[in-house]
């Protein structure tokens, strides 16, 4: 079973490898990267690719380790108990399993995305050593252990707005997602619009490139805003010549705010496109 990238997903021989040694060595794959360089759709592209069920579990601020193994609905239970009802008994019936409860049961190997493990409290990663290590939890209401029937593929997404704990990165395979160059950009692009015009693809990186080098930029376009931004000079039928800077002066490309999505950025390019044309 290994991955070698699929038809909608451009991955670097690089990534497919870090893919398949977390295959081998049983260990939850950490992912990094800038945002929108398709860290979140590797695992949905991994789960297509080796036909496994995807179980994804988004992480937010309020997050608990806890939510991703069960939770217990105390208060459904309480409701019922006052209405008279016989569920009450069976304590079962107010267990909601969570993401790696329902992982941890299929009845074959699967994929469990935890995307942008960052976004939790900095002890969010502690409180599942255990559970990713051994695959398995002690659900106490019902004094059971959980034991994963297939390990699953755990691949855990970041943005390093928090640093994680070593003793959590210790038990993953690290890889850092760099940033596409222009060839491997270019193929990005064409499976997304496999009948976009070689001459408009041309222009269009040479802005968005350039844009990314722009010194002092804040929030540098991404992989998924060039995307978008193709999408609507594709939809406005922007000719490539409305892309190239004429001699002697810079314009401002059109629909800029897809690339750029603040207004000091967008206040930097335009000082320097007003540089440019002195």
């Amino acid at each position: 079973m290994q991955f070698e990238g699929t038809d909608s997903y451009v991955a670097t021989r690089e990534l497919t490898l870090a893919v398949n040694a977390a295959l081998v060595l049983e260990r939850p794959l950490l992912i990094k990267g800038e945002p929108g360089t398709g860290k979140t759709l590797l695992a949905e592209e991994v789960a297509r690719a080796l036909a496994m069920p995807l179980f994804q579990w988004h992480v937010k601020s309020t997050t608990k380790a806890q939510q991703g193994l069960y939770e217990y609905d105390a208060v459904s239970r309480l409701r019922d108990s006052q209405l008279g009802d016989p569920r009450v008994s069976d304590i079962a019936n107010y267990i909601v399993p969570g993401v790696l409860w329902q992982a941890f049961e299929h009845d074959a190997p699967s994929v469990v995305l935890i995307d942008e493990i960052d976004k939790a409290d900095i002890e969010f990663p502690n409180d599942l050593l255990r559970e990713l290590d051994r695959m398995e939890f002690h659900c106490y209401e019902l004094q059971r252990t959980l034991r994963a029937r297939h390990r699953p593929l755990i691949i855990i997404t970041s943005n390093n707005e928090k640093e994680l704990p070593d003793a959590f990165l210790r038990r993953c395979f690290f890889h850092y997602i760099r940033f596409p160059d222009k060839g491997t950009m270019e193929k990005i692009v064409e499976v997304h619009f496999p009948v976009l015009k070689q001459e408009l693809l041309k222009e269009a990186l040479e802005v968005f490139f350039g844009l990314r080098g722009l010194p002092g930029l804040k929030k540098k376009p991404s992989t998924s805003e060039l995307i978008d931004w193709l999408k609507l000079l594709l939809a406005q039928d922007i000719l490539p010549e409305t892309l190239r800077a004429r001699e002697g002066e810079k314009l401002l490309p059109p629909l800029l705010g897809a690339l750029l999505k603040n207004e000091q950025d967008v206040h930097l390019f335009e000082r320097l496109a007003g540089l440019a044309k002195r």
